[in-house]
């Protein structure tokens, strides 16, 4: 069964607190997030989780707009970054940055602006020039490809379309739990803009991959995703790989797109905090000379209970 939005933290990595800003992808609210939040502060961290541009209301009023015409219908990539990145200007220091799915293409373009300390991408959506496209990919995109249209409303995802792109791994009746949980109308067009990217010379998912100085990444591939399988993470690994920054990636097996909401999500939350905590936070403007290198990549398996399993405890 879905586990308890308000866990018992687990002892963390030991370090000064940091600031932590969470990004959301297509269909979730920050709300998404909130049980990392917890674990997170409870270990002496500062947490965001702003909404997309257009979205910064209760979840509830959203799935009442998404039934006519809405604020977020034409807010695009660039629009979103943008308001990422003004919300990380005003902070002391550079923070961590975490995001899933569209969030992690997100947090990879940030990266790219030369914002965060370091960057976590769980399943993240291709960057420009990553043209692999499974028929599951497809699928699950369907909700919003299926009609140009689409590129100007918000789009709503049904309980199936939600079970096969986000929860596969779970029953149905688990699945639909969550959903009625965290499910969120969003904007079709940033999904239309990274299907399109091969056709736009300027497209809003592009990143610059000869930038050394881009902040550190980390991407989580999920084994058993439908929406972002392992090899089309693994494909944004190689290309990212090429700016000669400090580039690794994680491997889950069995767990889905979810992979942060379902059981055993506190291991991949730890998994990623402790893998951004090696590198310092720094004022904006200061130099990172320490994220260049010229081999420091890293791939490696994490064993979790398959997603959706009874783990004998309480998470």
């Amino acid at each position: 069964m879905p586990t308890d939005p308000a866990p018992d933290p687990a002892p963390g990595p030991a370090a000064e607190g940091r600031t932590i800003v969470f990004v959301h992808g297509l269909w979730l609210s920050s709300a998404s997030w909130a049980a990392w939040r917890t674990r997170f502060e409870a270990e002496g961290h500062t947490t965001l989780a702003p909404e997309w541009p257009g979205m910064d209301v209760p979840l509830r009023q959203l799935r009442e707009r998404s039934r006519g015409p809405d604020r977020a219908d034409d807010v695009g990539l660039t629009q979103i970054v943008d308001a990422y990145a003004r919300t990380i200007a005003a902070l002391a220091q550079q923070p961590i940055l975490i995001g899933h799915s569209f969030g992690g293409l997100i947090v990879q373009l940030l990266l790219d602006r030369g914002l965060g300390s370091a960057g976590v991408a769980i399943s993240p959506a291709s960057i420009k020039g990553v043209n692999r496209l499974p028929l599951s990919t497809l699928r699950s995109a369907w909700a919003v490809l299926r009609s140009p249209a689409n590129r100007h409303r918000t789009v709503a995802l049904s309980r199936s379309q939600w079970h096969y792109a986000f929860a596969n791994t779970l029953s149905r009746a688990e699945s639909d739990e969550l959903w009625e949980q965290h499910w969120a109308p969003t904007p079709g067009l940033p999904l239309w803009q990274a299907a399109t990217a091969a056709l736009n010379r300027r497209p809003a998912n592009a990143v610059d991959l000869a930038n050394r100085d881009r902040p550190p990444l980390l991407i989580h591939a999920n084994g058993a995703d439908h929406t972002v399988p392992a090899s089309v993470s693994r494909a944004v690994y190689r290309a990212q790989k090429k700016t000669g920054a400090v580039t690794d990636i994680h491997e889950f097996p069995g767990r889905p797109h979810l992979s942060a909401l379902v059981d055993g999500w506190q291991a991949v939350a730890d998994d990623a905090l402790q893998w951004a905590l090696r590198f310092p936070g720094t004022a904006h403007g200061t130099s990172r000379t320490t994220n260049r290198t010229s081999n420091r990549t890293s791939n490696h398996v994490t064993s979790l209970p398959p997603a959706g399993a009874s783990t004998g405890r309480r998470p």
